[in-house]
């Protein structure tokens, strides 16, 4: 799973995952992946390599001007965005 916003998972039964072709759950954290410093610094070069090669493409759905800030805090609150969300100046 990736994030919680909206809430807890419900309970799983385990014994499925394997009726169901050897699966596995993880519900990994951002700490663990970046615990030490070179851990962060290594990670996010490879992040932005990618990105910078064109291999990961990140699709900005909204764009709202810094003046309009409130506004964008509203639209994140009230669920009226999706996928990317970016300030312009």
């Amino acid at each position: 799973t990736f994030g919680a916003a909206s809430g807890p998972l419900p309970p799983i039964e385990t014994g499925m995952l394997s009726v169901k072709g050897s699966l596995f759950m993880t519900r990994p954290t951002l700490a663990t992946y970046i615990a030490k410093r070179e851990d962060l610094v290594a990670n996010t070069d490879e992040l932005f390599g990618m990105i910078t090669s064109g291999k990961i493409k990140i699709a900005v759905n909204r764009r709202y001007p810094l003046s309009a800030a409130a506004d964008a805090h509203r639209d994140l609150e009230g669920r009226r965005t999706t996928g990317s969300s970016v300030f312009v100046l």
